[in-house]
């Protein structure tokens, strides 16, 4: 087959997996520099990777628009279009990194010659392939979607660099110059998830303010999305002077918007969520708090040093998180201190210094450009 001059990546959802698909763009752009790469994604989600210089054009998926089609013949009609227009793009390697039966229906309908994916894809999702390849659940997202990658013959490329439109710089200069930021280390809490059994009590991240401005970060930044709001109504300062140093953006910023505060942070703390990935795709330290989910498969990529979990818990151990009468057992198990002392561990191994992140590679010289960076 003569290289391919059309290309869709199908990876509709969730945030968290958008953002860890990156290395299959930058993997699909190394092999075929001339051809078109186009990625279908959910349209909530289009933030997250518009800005990426390996990818030609978005395709927004309007998932909860077209939802309600069986009810809707407006609704249906306006599908039935969108999956036409979809065809007529003429794709001549249609890749799923979904493996489901919505996303294999999405890969059937383009028309492809040539349609990949995972010969165990859920919801009988391989009817739309052409080309269905053996794969492993048991490793980790990232290297499973890299595989699919393998088995077509090409060279992968482990690059997780996300990117930040100059228009979403420019908005958190803005904002940081409004906040009187510009010149201070921050650390970013994530403290939302959409369930119940993925939250670190709110208690516990309430405990977590003071400290983490006596270890020379300068704020605290808290993100989450406008319907997570509730979720964070607990987590307030206790002091005047942690007050002042507190910033709540929570409903505040977009997608995009929070990927900028992420880019400039020194350091980014969150449950099993998106935030996570972003920070890796930004190569910032993070501690990650994981409780029913495996952090070997889903937590933040070759950073499972970052993991805080019930130390009963082996990395590969998966306990169902949809499960209502697990609640918040697993994530009650990591105490304030276990997040303290890891902080204070990358401290001590250089990857925080002052607030400010220390590249593994020339540690050194580093240091002095990122603090730069951060204060620019």
């Amino acid at each position: 087959m003569a290289d391919p001059k059309r290309i869709l990546i199908v990876r509709p959802s969730a945030l968290g997996d958008v953002c860890r698909s990156v290395p299959v763009l930058v993997s699909l752009r190394k092999a075929y520099p001339n051809a078109r790469i186009e990625w279908l994604v959910q349209d909530g989600f289009v933030d997250a990777i518009k800005a990426h210089p390996a990818l030609d054009e978005v395709i927004p998926f309007p998932r909860k628009l077209f939802g309600s089609w069986w009810r809707n013949p407006i609704v249906a009609f306006a599908m039935l279009r969108w999956f036409i227009a979809l065809r007529k793009r003429r794709y001549e390697l249609v890749i799923d990194f979904q493996a489901l039966g919505r996303s294999g229906f999405i890969t059937a309908i383009t028309g492809a010659k040539r349609r990949v994916g995972y010969q165990s894809a859920r919801e009988m999702g391989w009817i739309g392939y052409t080309v269905r390849h053996p794969d492993s659940t048991a490793i980790h997202t990232v290297d499973r979607m890299l595989h699919l990658i393998e088995s077509e013959g090409l060279e992968v490329v482990k690059d997780m660099q996300l990117y930040v439109s100059g228009e979403d710089k420019r908005w958190w200069h803005s904002q940081a110059e409004e906040l009187g930021m510009l010149d201070k280390t921050y650390v970013v809490i994530a403290p939302t998830s959409r369930w119940a059994s993925k939250r670190w009590p709110a208690e516990r991240w309430a405990e977590l303010l003071e400290p983490l401005l006596d270890r020379c970060f300068e704020r605290i930044i808290m993100i989450g999305a406008p319907n997570e709001r509730r979720q964070v109504l607990e987590i307030v300062p206790s002091s005047s002077f942690c007050e002042e140093r507190f910033i709540d953006l929570v409903g505040k910023a977009s997608i995009s918007q929070t990927m900028a505060v992420i880019e400039k942070a020194s350091l980014v703390i969150a449950n099993d969520s998106a935030p996570l990935h972003m920070a890796v795709g930004f190569n910032k330290p993070c501690i990650a708090l994981f409780g029913p989910t495996s952090p070997a498969r889903v937590g933040p990529y070759q950073r499972l040093d970052s993991v805080l979990r019930d130390k009963a818990l082996e990395p590969q151990v998966a306990i169902n998180f949809k499960d209502p009468r697990l609640g918040d057992t697993l994530m009650r198990s990591i105490k304030t201190e276990d997040v303290l002392e890891r902080i204070d561990a990358f401290f001590a191994d250089g990857r925080i210094v002052d607030g400010s992140h220390q590249g593994s590679v020339n540690a050194a010289h580093d240091l002095s450009a990122k603090v730069k960076e951060i204060v620019a």
